[in-house]
C-alpha cells in the first residue's frame, strides 16, 4: 500500500546542525536495562529501530566519569577510551539503516551515590544525594577546579563519542538525573558565586558545557540539549516560564532543543494517568524561542495527532520511547499505508520495569523487546514453518493470542478455541477498568492480525475437555487458559489460607471486574499483590458508594509500581478519594462485622469493622485442563498429539507482558531441537584481565 499523503510531512527530513535526518521520527535517548552489560543486545535493538524506519535512534545516558555513576542501574559508560568500540558497534547498527545515531552523555552528580567505584559525589551544593533509594550519602559541593574538571571530562567524553560515531552529541540537563538541571535548579543549587543566585548564573554550566561540547565536536557532529522545562511542582522547582527563560537566552547555542518534563515518572507517565500528548501544554511556544528544531515526547502513536504537531508549529521531531519499543517499525508502517498493523503502545510502563529492576526490559505489546540479539527473536518477522504440525491453542487471553498469531504468521494451520463468548482474557476484562482501556490494544493488535490470517481458525464459547481435545487430533496442543484469584488469603505474607469465618462476605477482583459488588458500605481491601490491581478495585469500590480502608503488609500502596514509576500517582489518588490507608498490616483474621489487623513488625492486633473483605492476594493457574490431558498421555500418540504445553498465567500466573512472552516463545521454539541443558540464549562474557 502506499503512503497517505496527509502524513507526508512526517517523511521530510530535518536539519540538524551539521547532519539532516532522513525524516522526523526521533527515538529520544531511553534506558534498557542492558546498557554497559550487554552492549551487542544493545546494538541489535537500536539497529532493529534504525531498520524499522526512525531517522535517529538515541542511546541512553552514557556516564561520562568514573566520579558519577549510578549503580546499581545500569547504563552506559564511557568513561575512557576502552568504552568506545561497543559504543561504535551500536552507531555502526543504527548507520548500517541509513540512521543518525545520538548519544546522551551524562554526568548524574547528586542523582548517583557512586557505590561501585566509592567516589565522593559531587554537586552544586551540599546536599544529600537524590536517588531512588534515601542512600545516607551527600554530595560534596563542587568548587572552582571541579567545575573546570566537569567541563574537560565532559569534552573528553564528547570527542570519544565522535571517534564512536555519533552523530548527534547530547548535553543532558533534563529528567532529575544530569548535574547540569541541579545547577539549573534553585532547589539544588544554593551557591552564592557566579554559578549560583541568578537565572543568569544557574545557567552558567549548561552554557560553558554546551560551547565546549559544540567547539569540540560542532564541525561534524550536532550538539543537542536535552532540559526538562517543568518539574511540575509551580515556582518552588524549574518551571515553564523559567526554562522558556533559559532557551530563550541561548537560543541558537545548540543545535537541537530536546524538551521533557522532570522528573522521569512525570515525563513518563502511565496511560492509567495521561493521555497521549499531555507534554503539549509544556512545549508549546518553545519552538517560538529558537529557530533550532524542537523534539518533544506525549507518547505518540496515532499519525495524525504527529502530524498536528508539526503543523502546529509545536514540534520539528516526533519524539519516541516507548511507542519505539512496542513497535519499533512504526515508521516504515505509516510510510507504508499499514496503519492497522501498528502495535500501538499502551502506556504501561513494563519496559521501565526493567531498568527499574536492572534486568533486560521487556514489552507488554513486544515480547522481542530485549530477546533481539540473545534469543534471534524480530519484532516484526517470524522462521517459516518447519512441518505440517497443526496446532490447537486453548483460551484467547493473552498468552493464547499471541500464540495463534505467532503461529500463524509462521504458516501453520492453528485453532483457536476460547471458552467465552470474545477474545481477550484477562485483557478483554480488565481493559474496562478505570482508566486502563489502553490496555485493549494488547487484545486488539493480535485479534487484527490473527483476522487477517486464512490458516487461523477462532472458535468462540467452547469450553473444551481432554475428551475433545484427544478427539479432534491435532498435532500440538498449547493450553493457555489463565487464571483466577484466590479467595482465601494466601499471597507474600500468608503462605496459608488466613482465618476466615464462614459467614464473611468475601471478594476477589474477579468478582468486582465481572461487576458484583459488596452489599455493606464498610470495606477492607487487603492488598498482598502490590502491583495495580489493588489501587483500581479500591477506586471501583469507591466509586460504587463503599468506604473502603486499604491495608497493605507493604510500607505503601501498590510497591511494586515504583518500577513502573506510578506509586506516588496511585497512592495520591487514593488520599484524594477519601480511601483510609493502613500501611505495615496484616488481615490475621476475618469475621462477619470485622477484620483483626495485624502490625507486620510487632504482632500487634486490633480490630477494623468490615461488612466485607475484598483480597488482591495472589492467583490460582486453571490448569485443569493441562493436567487432564497430562493424566492421559498414554493416549496420545493414538490421537496423533505430538505434545501438550501450558502457558501464560495457567502455568503460572504473572502479568500480562509474561503472557505475551509466553505464546511467542511457544511459538517459536515447539518444533525447535532439544537443546537439553543447554542456556537457551546467547550471553556477553566480561574480558578477564591480569
Amino acid at each position: 500500500m502506499a503512503r497517505d499523503p496527509r502524513y507526508d510531512i512526517l517523511f521530510e527530513p530535518v536539519k540538524i546542525g551539521p547532519v539532516t535526518t532522513k525524516n522526523r521520527f526521533y527515538q529520544v535517548p531511553h534506558c534498557n536495562g542492558q546498557g554497559y552489560r550487554d552492549p551487542s543486545a544493545v546494538a541489535k535493538m537500536r539497529g532493529n529501530k534504525a531498520a524499522g524506519g526512525w531517522g535517529v535512534l538515541c542511546t541512553e545516558q552514557a556516564e561520562i566519569h568514573h566520579t558519577s555513576e549510578i549503580t546499581p542501574f545500569i547504563e552506559l559508560r564511557l568513561w575512557d577510551d576502552r568504552d568506545i568500540p561497543q559504543l561504535q558497534k551500536m552507531s555502526d547498527a543504527i548507520h548500517a539503516e541509513n540512521a543518525l545515531a545520538g548519544i546522551e552523555l551524562a554526568y548524574n552528580g547528586p542523582n548517583g551515590s557512586n557505590l561501585y567505584t566509592r567516589e565522593v559525589p559531587l554537586g552544586p551544593s551540599h546536599l544529600p544525594i537524590a536517588t531512588f533509594y534515601y542512600d545516607p550519602v551527600q554530595a560534596r559541593a563542587m568548587d572552582g577546579q571541579d567545575i573546570k574538571n566537569l567541563r574537560r571530562w565532559h569534552k573528553n567524553a564528547a570527542i570519544r563519542a565522535k571517534r564512536a560515531g555519533f552523530d548527534i552529541i547530547y548535553v543532558y540537563a533534563a529528567h532529575g538525573f544530569s548535574i547540569i538541571q541541579h545547577f539549573l535548579s534553585r532547589r539544588f543549587n544554593q551557591r552564592t558565586d557566579e554559578y549560583g543566585g541568578s537565572l543568569e548564573n544557574r545557567m552558567r554550566l549548561l552554557r560553558e558545557i554546551t560551547e565546549d561540547t559544540k567547539d569540540a565536536v560542532g564541525d561534524t557532529a550536532a550538539v543537542a540539549v536535552r532540559i526538562a522545562v517543568d518539574e511540575l511542582m509551580g515556582e518552588s522547582g524549574l518551571h515553564k516560564a523559567e526554562i522558556e527563560d533559559v532557551i530563550g537566552r541561548m537560543a541558537e547555542t545548540p543545535d537541537l532543543w530536546d524538551v521533557t518534563l522532570s522528573d522521569w515518572s512525570n515525563d513518563s507517565r502511565t496511560s492509567r494517568f495521561t493521555e497521549e500528548a499531555a507534554e503539549e501544554e509544556f512545549v508549546r511556544g518553545i519552538k517560538k524561542l529558537t529557530t533550532k528544531p524542537v523534539v518533544g515526547v506525549g507518547r505518540f502513536t496515532s499519525p495524525d495527532l504527529m502530524v498536528r504537531q508539526v503543523k502546529s508549529g509545536i514540534l520539528d521531531l516526533i519524539g519516541a520511547a516507548r511507542p519505539s519499543i512496542a513497535d519499533p517499525f512504526l515508521p516504515n508502517k505509516i510510510n507504508e499505508g499499514r496503519l492497522d498493523d501498528i502495535r500501538e503502545c499502551i502506556g504501561c510502563n513494563i519496559c521501565v520495569s526493567g531498568d527499574m529492576t536492572m534486568s533486560p526490559s521487556r514489552c507488554t505489546q513486544n515480547p522481542a523487546m530485549g530477546e533481539e540479539w540473545r534469543k534471534g527473536w524480530h519484532p516484526e518477522f517470524i522462521r517459516a514453518r518447519e512441518s505440517e504440525a497443526r496446532v490447537l491453542v486453548v483460551g484467547a487471553g493473552p498468552a493464547g493470542l499471541e500464540a495463534a498469531r505467532a503461529l500463524g504468521q509462521r504458516g501453520y494451520e492453528v485453532a483457536l478455541a476460547e471458552a467465552g463468548t470474545e477474545l481477550g482474557g484477562r485483557v478483554a476484562r480488565e481493559c474496562r477498568l478505570p482508566n486502563l482501556s489502553a490496555w485493549g490494544r494488547v487484545r486488539d493488535w493480535r485479534v487484527g492480525q490473527i483476522n487477517k490470517m486464512a490458516n487461523v481458525s477462532v472458535y468462540l464459547d467452547s469450553k473444551l475437555d481432554a475428551a475433545q481435545v484427544l478427539e479432534f487430533g491435532f498435532d500440538q496442543v498449547v493450553v493457555a487458559t489463565g487464571s483466577t484469584w484466590r479467595r482465601d488469603g494466601v499471597a507474600h505474607h500468608h503462605l496459608a489460607p488466613m482465618p476466615i469465618a464462614s459467614d464473611v462476605a468475601v471478594f476477589t477482583p474477579d468478582d468486582l471486574v465481572a461487576g458484583a459488588r459488596p452489599q455493606g458500605k464498610q470495606i477492607v481491601l487487603y492488598d498482598d499483590d502490590h502491583y495495580y490491581m489493588g489501587g483500581i478495585c479500591a477506586e471501583l469500590l469507591v466509586k460504587a458508594g463503599h468506604r473502603v480502608t486499604f491495608v497493605t503488609p507493604a510500607p505503601e500502596v501498590s510497591t511494586w509500581s515504583r518500577n513502573t514509576l506510578e506509586q506516588d500517582k496511585i497512592q495520591a489518588r487514593l488520599i484524594n478519594m477519601g480511601v483510609e490507608i493502613v500501611v505495615s498490616h496484616l488481615v490475621g483474621a476475618a469475621h462477619a462485622d470485622h477484620v483483626q489487623l495485624a502490625c507486620a513488625f510487632t504482632g500487634k492486633t486490633r480490630p477494623v469493622p468490615a461488612d466485607a473483605l475484598v483480597l488482591v492476594t495472589a492467583r490460582l493457574p486453571q490448569d485443569q485442563l493441562y493436567l487432564d490431558l497430562k493424566a492421559v498421555e498414554g493416549q496420545w500418540a493414538a490421537a496423533g498429539i505430538g505434545s501438550v504445553k501450558g502457558i501464560g498465567d495457567c502455568w503460572a500466573p504473572s502479568t500480562i507482558a509474561a503472557a505475551v512472552y509466553a505464546g511467542r516463545r511457544y511459538a517459536e521454539e515447539f518444533d525447535a531441537p532439544d537443546i537439553g541443558d543447554a542456556v537457551p540464549f546467547k550471553r556477553e562474557l566480561a574480558e578477564l584481565l591480569p
